[in-house]
């Protein structure tokens, strides 16, 4: 049986006043969203070690006019948790986001992804492109094992290799361009759904999942991710931190890969890290909501 986070974990986290919503998507194993407002939908998937709270400035700009949907990946936030790092693998993380879209029903998504979000949501809407209307890429990547993996991600790496117990909130804190940005009681918010060293396994998993060579799990989804976005004609907007040392260098990547995302205004993010829902969501949502208005 998967570990289940106790609810009193969850109770007066500050700026998050979200009812709670659940949906199985598989045997015994229930995953978490946020689910305000009405209207199209916009998905928000978080990565990295964090949970939906990651999204909770930019929840209730969009909700205004939108459906925002947050759902938490299977050994984060309030949804289920393996306790074993092998039990995580890319192709279980897709196939839980796959029934949890699917269990949904949702359709003409605009997809905003980040990080981990941006891995699993970009195969997503690779294979499913008619349930996507046009995506949002925050910084994230699709790292195939061929590439020369940032200084920043590899000394991250090796920490998470040696350290099974992570501290969760702390990580999150240096991940932000001004670290005096998250109060202390944020901090323990990023570390509620994580009371014990089992429960965080997910978050161990991630950083030891990114594929390292070309013949690694998820490789292979990744090169076919690449190369079915090479040919997305639906709109893409590219909003990065370009300050993240450890995936800001990416935007070029995705402008390029992307036959759309030269198309919309050139915005970068300057004064966030990679944690930029949060450090600036506000600003993020603003912007995805101009963009969506453009492209509707």
């Amino acid at each position: 049986m998967p570990y289940r986070t106790p609810e009193e974990r969850f109770a007066d986290l500050p700026d998050f006043p979200f009812a709670p919503n659940y949906v199985s998507v598989g045997a015994d194993l229930r995953m978490h969203y946020v689910d305000e407002g009405t209207g199209a939908s916009i998905l928000c998937l978080h990565g990295e070690p964090t949970w939906a709270y990651l999204y909770r400035h930019m929840i209730p700009p969009l909700a205004a006019e939108h459906r925002v949907v947050v759902p938490d990946f299977i050994g984060f936030g309030r949804s289920d948790k393996w306790t074993a790092v092998d039990d995580y693998s890319f192709a279980h993380h897709y196939e839980t986001l796959r029934t949890f879209v699917e269990a949904l029903d949702l359709s003409e998504i605009t997809l905003v992804v980040q990080d981990w979000g941006g891995l699993l949501g970009l195969a997503f809407a690779a294979r499913q492109p008619e349930r996507v209307a046009r995506l949002v890429v925050l910084n994230t990547f699709l790292p195939t094992g061929e590439e020369e993996k940032s200084p920043a991600f590899r000394q991250w790496r090796r920490f998470v290799e040696r350290t099974p117990d992570l501290p969760i909130g702390t990580v999150v804190r240096r991940g932000f361009a001004d670290s005096s940005r998250l109060s202390d009681a944020e901090v323990a918010a990023y570390e509620a759904p994580f009371p014990t060293a089992d429960s965080k396994a997910g978050a161990v998993a991630w950083p030891l999942l990114v594929p390292m060579t070309p013949d690694a799990p998820g490789a292979d989804a990744m090169r076919e991710t690449r190369a079915r976005l090479a040919e997305w004609s639906k709109p893409a907007f590219v909003l990065f931190a370009p300050g993240d040392p450890i995936l800001g260098g990416a935007r070029e990547f995705f402008l390029d890969l992307l036959p759309t995302a030269r198309e919309q205004p050139d915005v970068v993010v300057d004064d966030a890290g990679h944690f930029l829902p949060d450090e600036r969501g506000p600003t993020v949502a603003r912007h995805v909501r101009r963009f969506v208005d453009r492209t509707a």
